[in-house]
């Protein structure tokens, strides 16, 4: 029994969903419960612990939120995959090269290539002139065969010109920067804001409308200070996790 040494104290001010919800996910981590496994019903829960339907309820219902279980109907609940590791904002690094440490499988699908007016925002970020011509790549990531994030990016032109004859679903953006010194990253400025999906988000994620989103922004800057390269990605937040490790 994978919660025969787990019990919920009714006596302690923490609300006893929480307890349930912490119980469940421990026993998620320790793998006592593998993706795909199936978890006890309400019945069994209740059965288990000696608490209401309803707060069972509340305690799966965070955990289905956060991406940590999926309901599949007449079935039951069932363990999710694991959340993708993101240490996008703590580190200058292709995002395929981080899924690869992870043992997962990335892939590319590039949706826009071509040179296009940049944005009011993106001409801002690469200190160029508004509506000025920028090569313009959006691409839709996987892992693992599912679509986990999206990237719009500007790259200025004419020092990444070169990006309109690249293979760009089979090259990384930061291994075509790492290819001319001139457009190097060697410093990424970064911001992190949570957003709910569009219709455009949940339609290429597969996910609802409303759903949590992580939506970062990035200008990276070459050794002159000079901006190469303005990005905003959006992470579906059931599949992923951001990761920042400080040094004190």
């Amino acid at each position: 029994m994978p919660f025969q040494n787990d019990h919920i104290d009714k006596n302690i001010p923490v609300p006893m969903y929480y307890q349930l919800k912490t119980i469940i996910l421990e026993a998620i981590r320790d793998e006592r419960f593998k993706p795909g496994d199936v978890i006890p019903t309400e019945a069994e829960f209740s059965e288990m612990f000696g608490i209401s339907r309803t707060t069972i309820r509340q305690a799966i219902g965070e955990l289905v939120m956060e991406g940590y279980l999926y309901r599949v109907k007449s079935k039951g609940t069932f363990v999710a995959q694991p959340k993708v590791q993101q240490a996008f904002i703590s580190r200058i690094q292709a995002s395929h090269e981080l899924v690869r440490e992870q043992n997962m499988v990335p892939t590319t699908r590039v949706l826009m290539l071509a040179m296009e007016r940049a944005s009011r925002e993106a001409a801002a970020a690469l200190q160029m002139k508004e509506h000025a011509q920028a090569v313009k790549l959006v691409r839709l990531r996987y892992v693992d065969e599912e679509p986990i994030l999206i990237s719009e990016s500007y790259l200025p032109l004419p020092l990444c010109k070169a990006a309109l004859e690249t293979d760009m679903e089979h090259c990384g953006l930061y291994e075509f920067l790492d290819k001319a010194a001139e457009t190097q990253a060697v410093r990424s400025v970064r911001s992190l804001t949570a957003i709910a999906a569009g219709k455009y988000e949940a339609d290429m994620m597969r996910i609802e409308r409303g759903a949590p989103v992580q939506m970062t922004k990035s200008i990276s800057y070459n050794a002159q200070g000079v901006p190469v390269e303005f990005t905003v990605s959006k992470f579906r937040g059931d599949r992923n996790e951001f990761v920042v490790e400080l040094n004190i």
